[in-house]
This record gives C-alpha cells, sequence and structure tokens, in this order.
C-alpha cells in the first residue's frame, strides 16, 4: 500500500523568521491521526533566517536528526558540544535521559534550510550523545546513499533504533529499485523533482507512507532529489 501525502496537505508554519512545513502533529499543530509512522514521530522541513534558530530547550528519549540542505547550522548543548554542521552533512543527536541544546543559522547573511527528523529510540534512558558525518554527495547519483544507521561507520551516523536513512540524487528517466522486509514501512520524501513509485507520481514536497510491498521501483520523471527511510 502507498499513501500519498501531497505538498499542499503539509501543515504550514510562518513564525517570521521560520516557515516551516509539518508532516506529523508537532508543537502547537495537533492531530490525533496524524502522530507518527512507525517510530517516526516529527519530519519538519525548515527555512530559518539568518542569524536566527531555537534557543536551549530540553529533551529526553527520542533521536533526533538534523540534514541540512543548505546553509549551515550551530549546534550547542549541555553536554559540551559545540559544532557547525554544512550542506552535505547529518547531525543525530540522541537526547536519551535528558540533554539541553540549541539550533542556530550559523549564518549572519544567508538563509538555511533543513530537515528535522524525530524517531523514538531502542531503548530509553541511554547516555545522551551527539554526532555528525558528511556524507560523499556524488555518490547520491542515481543511487540510494545509507548516511544514518544502526551501526555507524565512517560515512553514516548511527542512531539508536532499527532503521536505515538513504538519500538519492535521480537523473530524469533513471530508476532504481528497493526490497522492502516483511514487516518494515518506507517513508519517502520528494525534497526536489518528480518521481513515480511502483508508478504512483510523486511531485516535489509530497511524501508517502508505504507497507506491504516487497519492492518498490523509483523512477525520476524528472532530475530528483529523495529521502527513503526504512522502517519497523
Amino acid at each position: 500500500m502507498i499513501q500519498v501525502f501531497p505538498a499542499d496537505s503539509r501543515f504550514n508554519v510562518d513564525h517570521g523568521w521560520l516557515r516551516s512545513r509539518l508532516s506529523f502533529s508537532f508543537g502547537n499543530y495537533y492531530d490525533p491521526n496524524n502522530t507518527g509512522f512507525g517510530v517516526l514521530r516529527v519530519c519538519n522541513d525548515d527555512d530559518v533566517d539568518p542569524d536566527k534558530g531555537f534557543g536551549a530547550h530540553p529533551h529526553s528519549d527520542m533521536e533526533i536528526l538534523t540534514i541540512v540542505l543548505s546553509g549551515s547550522v550551530r549546534h550547542e548543548d549541555n553536554l559540551g558540544n559545540m559544532e557547525v554542521t554544512t550542506t552535505g552533512e547529518v547531525q543525530r543527536m540522541s537526547a536519551g535521559s535528558g540533554v539541553v541544546h540549541a539550533e542556530y543559522n550559523a549564518s549572519q547573511t544567508e538563509p538555511m534550510r533543513i530537515l528535522q527528523l524525530w524517531f523514538m529510540p531502542n531503548e530509553r534512558g541511554l547516555d545522551p550523545s551527539y554526532e555528525t558525518r558528511r556524507y560523499h554527495s556524488e555518490k547520491l547519483k542515481n543511487a540510494l546513499l545509507p548516511i544514518v544507521d544502526p551501526q555507524g561507520s565512517e560515512q553514516t551516523v548511527k542512531i539508536h533504533q532499527d532503521l536505515t536513512l538513504y538519500l538519492s540524487r535521480l537523473d530524469k528517466d533513471k530508476d532504481i529499485t528497493f526490497q522492502q522486509g516483511e514487516g518494515r514501512r518506507i517513508f519517502l520524501f520528494v525534497i526536489e523533482g518528480r518521481i513515480t513509485v511502483n508508478n504512483t507520481r510523486l511531485g516535489e514536497g509530497d511524501t508517502a507512507r508505504i507497507e506491504s510491498l516487497s519492492q518498490l521501483s523509483i523512477m525520476a520523471v524528472e532530475d530528483a532529489f529523495l529521502m527513503l527511510i526504512d522502517l519497523p
């Protein structure tokens, strides 16, 4: 089953300095029928003005990923981490037993666009931790490149959950396939361009929640940039 959520169905937030498109209930937006997909709880597509951001605030028992699509984000936390993550990098923070952090646009002149994703961890009360990785952007071309997985490596950040997050840049008319494991879920987000998934069309900003399919065939109708998450 492929359930498509068009871009215009996302809830839009405009705080002036922050313009956010929400795929799930978050903050003041609450829909009891849209609180998550498997262990995925948040998928926010954020545009942040220069030198603005999210001030210090606490979290616990959540795996939080930030994928920088343009610009750079400055991270600070009460564990002593202070780092700037730029386009082509991914940041993972395990809130665990509790952490206080802040995330700001690191530039005073350029806007920033990030994807922020929250996942339930596979265990509560973990020690809080933080890491970043730069992935090889050229390896996204017409392939699914893992940038987050449970093992962690020189190319992937380690997440405390049985999931893998992939990015891909598909040239027009190119296609890739993905085998979906039994009992698994797939969350698909079209960051740029247009694609088809098993002949179902998705445009820029659209998402799909996919279950009970053994194989996905993804083809670019035009040059496309996409995120695929394999979830329990």
